[in-house]
């Protein structure tokens, strides 16, 4: 798409966004604020993901623009605030960008020739950019609405910036066996004598900390693994409903071993 076209699209939703926001707009968009549009901006996030995983390019076409009026939404209401507009944002994330990546843009200054060089060199400028006077803790800027998954993985790569982190994979592999072995002994107990709820929660906390842990060293994001793993489950138990859809039935009227052979089924077919 040219550059120009793009501009005429960017302003055609800019003014769409302000006409349901102004006198005679929308009584519903009229009536939203920062606050209440959060449950959407994560549903529409969620969204884009889930196209993404399912490689469906017009759902992502879709799911992209939806997500894209929730920036433009806000970059409105901050507008109408006089706080800032949409042309601020985008300003604001470019020259962040270029400052970024002083190999690309100021390749004289620095020269980096791997994504790993990359990665710690970004963090570094993040951390200048970020630093107050005084003390401040290196979770300072995880924000506290991430994922339990997602803040895990941060508190991980955090700590071990500073030196905090198992030196060899083996050792974070015997970390995982160890809170197994610990979660199992809890579990054990609460099945003979009852035993505290919380206790038996708390070292399945630590069990799936290890794992996030394990997956960190092995390069794998846990969040994106378990939405993968949703997804897979999704689709495969929908192909169980259609199944027994056609043959007049649901779920409710089967029984287990009639669904494990289509759950069977459906890996059959890498669903």
């Amino acid at each position: 798409m040219p550059f120009r076209s793009l501009n005429e699209e960017i302003n055609k939703l800019r003014d769409v966004t302000a006409t349901l926001r102004g006198e005679n707009g929308c009584p519903w968009d009229k009536e939203q604020d920062h606050q209440t549009l959060v449950p959407y901006l994560i549903e529409e996030s969620q969204e884009v993901i889930e196209a993404i995983l399912k490689k469906d390019d017009e759902l992502l076409k879709e799911e992209l623009g939806d997500l894209l009026f929730q920036v433009v939404f806000h970059a409105r209401l901050a507008e109408e605030r006089n706080a800032f507009d949409l042309a601020d944002v985008a300003e604001r994330v470019a020259d962040k960008l270029i400052f970024r990546h002083p190999h690309v843009f100021r390749p004289e200054e620095l020269t980096l020739s791997s994504s790993q060089e990359v990665i710690e060199n970004w963090e570094k400028i993040k951390d200048k950019e970020k630093k107050k006077p005084g003390y401040s803790s290196i979770f300072t800027n995880i924000p506290e609405n991430f994922s339990s998954l997602l803040k895990a993985e941060k508190y991980q790569k955090k700590a071990a910036k500073v030196g905090f982190d198992w030196k060899d994979i083996s050792d974070v592999e015997g970390k995982v066996r160890e809170e197994m072995e610990e979660f199992l002994v809890e579990y054990g107990r609460t099945k003979v004598d009852g035993s505290n709820q919380v206790r038996i929660e708390e070292e399945f906390g630590d069990l799936l900390f290890s794992l996030v842990n394990l997956g960190r060293h092995l390069g794998i994001s846990s969040e994106s693994a378990l939405t993968r793993t949703n997804a897979k489950f999704k689709t495969r138990f929908q192909y169980i409903e259609e199944t027994l859809q056609s043959q007049g039935k649901a779920p409710s009227d089967s029984n287990l071993q009639e669904m494990d052979k289509l759950w069977d089924k459906a890996k059959e077919l890498e669903l």
